[in-house]
């Protein structure tokens, strides 16, 4: 009780203060319940935001403010919603000229590193960076970063995107669902291990790993080379979602039209997949490209010949196969339909230079969205056999097909 007099107190206080305030409606017309759904407000029309305050019946809401284009003006609000089946829950949004962001737990992670080579511990590195751009003719970008690129991760998942011209996604398996990647670094020590750290467990290679995205040249998947220069930097640290981008400026592509790309890749916390952006900065309709995972050594195939595909095996996740034990995952990508061009047939991983399951894909014009999904058989709160994770990807897509539905109305201010 004490709580809900504080709650409104506060609601009342903030309210004489506040730049607008926006009733939310968040409809769930499912017959699922559904958890932690990303509600994202723009905020392009309510003047300068600084802070906010975000409630529904009578209890505070965690909420995140973010600097998209990084012209330090925050551009969206985003917010996680709890429904269940058939609900409906209005959300209350205040807004604010001033004051900053309020803290909230984090429940997603974001680390780019420089190497430091006075620290001899994997998981002790400090060089912390936002952002790193190389030119095309760098001669190995791939061990500037420590873990070889930025990496992020929600309680469910954890992965990295090497920085060179693979681009690819590595992953790393949980036994617990938590953070992890602060500690360890995607570089698990022997004491971590002990004590339930996850650690690294995909072979990627010169494969798509989890959903990279190239070019295609009429036959097979080619790399983002060459390109002017090579851009990761961190949008959004969370505490809700964390916003990474991959930017390849003057990408020759196998066409000769030369382009500039944005890889966005967000991840919202409570969530095993990951929604990927990709911009351009001019018309490529006309262009081919293509993405897919890796083919597991000996992996079990999902298809639904709509854009969602799969697979599940075990493989060992390094060429050192004294050190590390064989892993098993599950592995997925969804691909809206009208991006599709052609399905191709499921290339061999007979030998360490891997395998794909290839779509050759184009945008609709300057953009298109896909996302990826993975899951670990060490988990304790996962899935544990293919026919396990098949049927959760085909509720997943459901979930995708069917978001909850958002309706935003401002209040008029006295």
């Amino acid at each position: 009780m004490k709580r809900l007099l504080f709650i409104g107190a506060l609601m009342m206080a903030t309210t004489l203060n506040a730049q607008q305030i926006l009733d939310i409606v968040v409809s769930n017309t499912t017959k699922s319940t559904r958890t932690d759904q990303p509600v994202i407000v723009p905020l392009h029309d309510y003047g300068t935001v600084k802070s906010a305050l975000v409630t529904t019946d009578g209890q505070e809401v965690a909420c995140q403010l973010d600097d998209i284009d990084l012209d330090e003006q925050f551009d969206e609000l985003c917010f996680l919603a709890d429904l269940d089946a058939k609900q409906k829950k209005t959300y209350t949004v205040t807004l604010f000229a001033d004051g900053e962001p309020r803290p909230y737990p984090a429940r997603v992670y974001a680390e780019m590193l420089m190497r430091n080579d006075k620290v001899k511990e994997k998981n002790k590195h400090n060089n912390f960076v936002s952002s790193l751009t190389v030119r095309g003719d760098c001669a190995n970008s791939y061990n500037l970063l420590h873990h070889h690129g930025v990496d992020f991760e929600s309680e469910l998942n954890g992965i990295r995107i090497y920085f060179d011209k693979r681009q690819t996604l590595d992953l790393y398996g949980k036994f617990q669902k938590r953070l992890e990647l602060q500690a360890t670094q995607f570089y698990t020590q022997a004491d971590q291990k002990a004590e339930g750290y996850g650690d690294d467990v995909l072979w990627v290679g010169n494969t798509f790993g989890l959903g990279a995205f190239r070019g295609w040249d009429g036959k097979e998947p080619t790399m983002v080379d060459p390109v002017k220069n090579r851009t990761q930097r961190i949008v959004s640290y969370g505490p809700l979602r964390t916003i990474v981008e991959v930017i390849d400026q003057g990408w020759q592509l196998p066409s000769s039209k030369t382009v500039n790309m944005t890889l966005r890749y967000t991840q919202y916390a409570g969530h095993r997949d990951t929604d990927i952006d990709v911009f351009f900065n001019q018309d490529v309709s006309d262009c081919r490209f293509s993405t897919g995972i890796i083919n597991v050594k000996g992996s079990e195939e999902f298809s639904d010949k709509q854009g969602l595909r799969a697979c599940w095996g075990t493989d060992y996740p390094s060429t050192d196969t004294v050190k590390w034990s064989r892993e098993t995952v599950g592995l997925a990508i969804l691909i809206p339909h009208d991006n599709i061009r052609s399905e191709e047939p499921a290339e061999t991983n007979a030998t360490q230079q891997g395998g794909n399951y290839t779509f050759v894909v184009s945008p609709n014009g300057r953009h298109m969205a896909y996302k990826v999904a993975y899951c670990s058989d060490n988990e304790s709160f996962g899935y544990h056999s293919a026919n396990e994770w098949f049927a959760w990807l085909r509720q997943w897509r459901q979930e995708v097909e069917q978001p909850v539905k958002v309706s935003i109305k401002p209040r008029p201010l006295k």
